[in-house]
């Protein structure tokens, strides 16, 4: 793995982005950084994070939710042109914000990867667990892979987390192509 990678989860609330960041922190030898979106979403004060959840709708998000992505993506690409591994978690449900990755990352051995589940099991992880907000994965399903194309796809309802790792750790042994064929050209 080169200095500076960047590995990208793409997927809905609750597909499993977390639990696959914390097996690949496991089996990787080098040390690396989560610098996912609920690290971000979490440095909001609560007021800020409570209005966010009430307001934002997965693919027509405010200023505020525009701001936060725009920032994380740019401390990802500082982080990583000082040479630390980054991995990340998103839920890409709107252009720009691909768009965006694209352009910062194309040309750097940054990885999107799409972790994908279906509804139904979304929804029963959803409920089970206290900390999601209802409802968000249903949000974000038909919209999180909308706009992506990927260097891997995973599916959390057939693989573990662990073999999940697994599998990016052997893709990225490999150049990525996804952000770089995202890419719009210049005009």
């Amino acid at each position: 793995m080169h200095s500076g990678t960047i590995i990208i989860l793409n997927g809905a609330s609750a597909s499993g982005k977390t639990s696959i960041i914390q097996a690949l922190q496991e089996r990787l030898t080098i040390p690396t950084l989560e610098m996912g979106l609920e690290r971000f979403f979490g440095m909001l004060p609560r007021r800020d994070q409570e209005q966010l959840l009430r307001d934002d709708v997965p693919g027509a998000a405010g200023e505020t939710m525009h701001r936060l992505v725009y920032g994380m993506h740019r401390a990802m690409h500082a982080a990583a042109q000082a040479g630390n591994i980054i991995l990340t978690d998103h839920a890409l449900t709107e252009r720009i914000w691909v768009d965006d990755l694209a352009n910062l990352f194309a040309g750097l051995p940054a990885y999107l990867i799409g972790v994908r589940c279906p509804l139904d099991v979304l929804t029963q992880r959803e409920r089970s667990r206290k900390d999601r907000t209802p409802e968000r994965a249903a949000a974000q399903f038909p919209l999180v892979h909308r706009y992506c194309v990927y260097d891997l796809e995973v599916d959390t309802a057939i693989l573990s987390p662990e073999q999940c790792a697994v599998r990016i750790i052997e893709r990225i042994n490999a150049p990525p192509e996804a952000l770089r064929r995202l890419k719009k050209p210049q005009a």
